[in-house]
């Protein structure tokens, strides 16, 4: 017998309505099915704690809803979209994004569809004791919601950043119901569902039908989805808790408090990782429109060298991480490139040769089974001294008699080897060093250590770092205070227009770049 869902110590509910938004019923990585399922049932933190707000805005798809507002409702009339400042790359993003709506949906006479004043809401009240509870139910969808002047037919033009994979069958059941039963208005006789991509303009239409076929595609796949919603126990930490209203109640985030030596001082929570240090060091500009989501330029992105690291990593988590811990050896199949990876002949041999020279030292020969081996963990911590949400994924965390190894792997083409000191070349291995010298990660402190594999042509080397020498910790603490101090202070993010323009994924997006290539 399935155990009954219970919420956290220290939240209470406050209202009997369960209100669900579509976009729930995505999921994905960077949801929380724990807080989905707390905010859908309203309940609240009994303590909550007040927070400062961000000073520009940072809901990516925000400002294009908020100019599609003033451009189709009255003059004067003000947008039903809040915004905060905007950052010049959203700027750019959000008047690209409109200009081609505009061209993917042009105005019909022949067919003409108006803005609703108010988006639709589903409504369904039980007629007997509820399990949950509820006195009523609420689904609402988020987009451009439009109609036939006699309200026959409804149209739901869905904005994304770009077209990816289908999403769950579950969300868009949701949707479609909806539009099918959604009040104000008369019922409709027929629906539509359409994706648009403010990166090229490119629609999707996911469903189109009358309205019982909307709510027979409801029946079919929104119960168990909306379920699943409602329910939801895992407690995800990772980079939705930085605007996470049950944050201080988390059973699941671990505190570090002072793990990267600086004070709040009144500042916004926010997120922080490795990857964010390194773009904000190379241009605070760059970190924030990473952070934003804004299309990447794939020739940056996936230029070819970064792409077979990519692939190396796939494949070594996919060998480390099944079965029983095996080392790996030298024989690596002919067609060893993961699924979604293109990578030519000479990269492909080179590839293989580097995984060839991992045998030698491939951390499972010291496991003892598959309990001892973490492939690409996320190990999240709260700072509340910084009221930061530090985000890390090592390679691998493996055990060693009891101790905790973190292990970093990355290639490289030549065999000569760098002065620059590992812990300032390799930021991770900075931030490995203090959690494990704090204790963080827990087991026996005897033989944890921290860890660093380069794959060369030539061979392998395995530098190996003691957390708990103080040179080491001192290192360390520097290097991340150098990384974190600027940005933890910073609410404008200018850009660093330089050399490193020409190489910046996010160059297209932003007015003091020259660089216009195509992402």
């Amino acid at each position: 017998m399935s155990q009954p869902w219970l919420p956290p110590d220290g939240v209470t509910r406050t209202s009997d309505v369960i209100t669900v938004s579509a976009g729930m019923f995505k999921g994905g990585e960077f949801r929380c099915p724990a807080a989905d399922a707390l905010k859908t049932r309203g309940y609240h933190t009994t303590d909550p704690v007040p927070r400062r707000r961000e000073r520009l805005e940072h809901f990516a798809l925000g400002p294009f809803m908020a100019a599609c507002d003033t451009r189709s409702g009255p003059v004067g009339h003000p947008s039903r979209t809040r915004t905060g400042p905007l950052h010049d790359g959203l700027r750019t993003w959000s008047e690209h994004g409109v200009t081609l709506y505009e061209e993917a949906f042009p105005l019909d006479p022949e067919r003409p569809l108006h803005e609703v004043p108010e988006p639709w809401t589903y409504r369904y009240r039980p007629s007997g004791p509820d399990p949950r509870d509820a006195q009523e139910y609420r689904l609402t969808v988020w987009g451009r919601c439009l109609a036939s002047p006699d309200g026959a037919y409804r149209e739901v033009r869905l904005p994304v950043h770009r077209l990816r994979d289908l999403p769950p069958d579950g969300f868009t059941a949701a949707v479609a119901l909806v539009l099918a039963e959604g009040a104000p208005g008369p019922p409709p006789e027929h629906v539509r569902i359409v994706e648009f991509a403010l990166f090229d303009g490119r629609t999707r239409e996911l469903f189109a039908g009358s309205r019982e076929e909307a709510r027979a595609r409801y029946r079919e796949h929104g119960p168990a989805a909306l379920a699943g919603v409602l329910d939801g126990r895992e407690y995800r930490p990772g980079s939705a808790c930085g605007g996470c209203p049950y944050l201080s109640v988390c059973p699941a985030l671990r505190t570090a408090p002072g793990l990267l030596d600086i004070e709040a001082h009144d500042r916004p929570r926010r997120t922080w990782s490795v990857t964010n240090g390194r773009a904000y060091r190379a241009c605070p500009a760059r970190d924030h429109m990473r952070r934003l989501h804004l299309p990447t330029a794939d020739s940056v992105e996936r230029e070819v060298t970064a792409e077979r690291g990519r692939a190396l990593h796939a494949y070594l988590a996919e060998r480390h991480a099944h079965g029983s811990p095996r080392p790996c050896t030298v024989e690596v199949p002919k067609e060893w490139v993961p699924d979604g990876f293109d990578l030519p002949a000479h990269e492909r041999a080179l590839g293989a040769q580097l995984l060839r020279r991992h045998a030698a030292v491939c951390p499972l020969r010291y496991v003892g089974d598959g309990t001892d081996v973490r492939t690409e963990p996320r190990v999240v911590r709260h700072d509340t001294a910084a009221d930061v949400v530090v985000l890390a994924a090592p390679d691998l965390l493996y055990r060693d008699a009891g101790s905790w190894v973190w292990r970093e792997t990355k290639t490289s083409v030549i065999d000569r080897r760098s002065d620059r000191p590992l812990l300032e070349r390799y930021p991770q291995l900075a931030l490995a060093v203090v959690l494990i010298a704090r204790g963080d990660l827990g087991g026996d402190p005897s033989r944890a250590r921290v860890e660093l594999e380069v794959l060369r042509p030539g061979g392998a080397d395995l530098e190996i770092i003691d957390p708990f020498a103080p040179a080491n910790r001192v290192t360390a603490e520097k290097v991340l205070r150098a990384m974190v101090a600027d940005w933890h202070g910073d609410d404008q993010y200018a850009a660093q227009p330089g050399r490193s323009c020409e190489r910046c994924e996010v160059a297209r997006w932003c007015t003091a770049s020259s660089v216009s290539e195509a992402a």
